[in-house]
């Protein structure tokens, strides 16, 4: 089993930690006021591990912006989404990716469709919509943050899909890519917040100390995840079932934070994912 497997699987963990602390940062201060803080400190903390940026060809430079406008979009979409609407309910679309990210593995990185990377991610699929299937009726939301959390869902796929195209080449690495990717992301949300006029509380996001925390763990895990696809042997199909051991934290999450119910059916539907992942990974 190879070590990236496992950094996938630590990605996807703190992945999942993500998404609760994005809702509790987004409770203190308004979506784009939370990314231009977030992208801008996780840029700051990639300094330290960054080497040779400036030598990468102006074609990668321009495969990196796309990359990163595709996430700039992404991350606004999924934001508002997140803002207005359960963990829960965000859960289940944020599985929308998967069915995305390995129809690009399939089609433009000639991955094959084994039988148990089919039969682990229906599985997945199957536990993934029962986690989030009934109960929740006086939660309703409304149809465009539903329709925005999809286009999100795609963005991100696309995302996935150029970090493994790019970090195989061997024309750029990963630090490299999160250098650029962040500053990209910055200089993107700077330009919107004054091409849009968007208001900015210093005093409220100075105190607001879950922008930091998500900030750091945002850059450990992208790194983790870079590194992953530097590995000629990972797949995106297997790479994107155990992005959704994600479900584990996320679960958590929502009971213990934001005290949401029936995470006894949910801890079940937990362990139905994550059967699916071994199914998909260990056959």
């Amino acid at each position: 089993m190879g070590m990236w497997i496992f950094l996938v699987a630590f990605y996807g963990l703190a992945k999942g930690a993500r998404e609760g602390l994005k809702k509790k940062a987004l409770q203190k201060n308004g979506v784009i006021e939370v990314l231009f803080f977030h992208t801008a400190l996780s840029f700051i903390m990639t300094l330290p591990f960054s080497h040779n940026v400036f030598e990468i060809s102006a074609l990668y430079h321009l495969y990196v912006f796309i990359k990163s406008f595709s996430i700039f979009l992404a991350w606004i979409l999924a934001f508002n989404s997140i803002k207005r609407m359960p963990i829960s309910y965000y859960g289940i679309l944020d599985t929308a990716r998967m069915l995305f990210s390995t129809a690009l593995a399939l089609l433009f990185l000639g991955e094959q469709m084994t039988w148990p990377k089919g039969i682990g991610l229906a599985v997945v699929l199957l536990g993934l919509v029962l986690v989030n299937l009934g109960g929740e009726d006086d939660e309703k939301v409304k149809v465009k943050y539903l329709l925005m959390a999809l286009a999100s869902c795609l963005l991100n796929s696309f995302s996935g899909f150029m970090d493994k195209k790019l970090l195989v080449t061997g024309q750029i690495d990963s630090s490299q890519l999160q250098f650029w990717y962040m500053l990209y992301m910055t200089a993107l949300y700077g330009a919107y917040i004054l091409f849009k006029r968007v208001p900015i509380s210093l005093k409220t996001v100075k105190t607001n100390y879950w922008i930091v925390i998500l900030s750091a763990l945002f850059v450990i895990a992208d790194r983790a995840l870079f590194i992953a696809n530097e590995d000629p042997q990972s797949q995106v199909t297997i790479m994107t079932l155990l992005k959704q051991s994600s479900v584990l934290v996320t679960v958590l999450t929502g009971k213990l934070f934001f005290k949401e119910k029936h995470i006894l059916k949910r801890s079940v539907c937990a362990a139905i994912v994550i059967a699916g992942i071994c199914v998909a990974t260990l056959l």
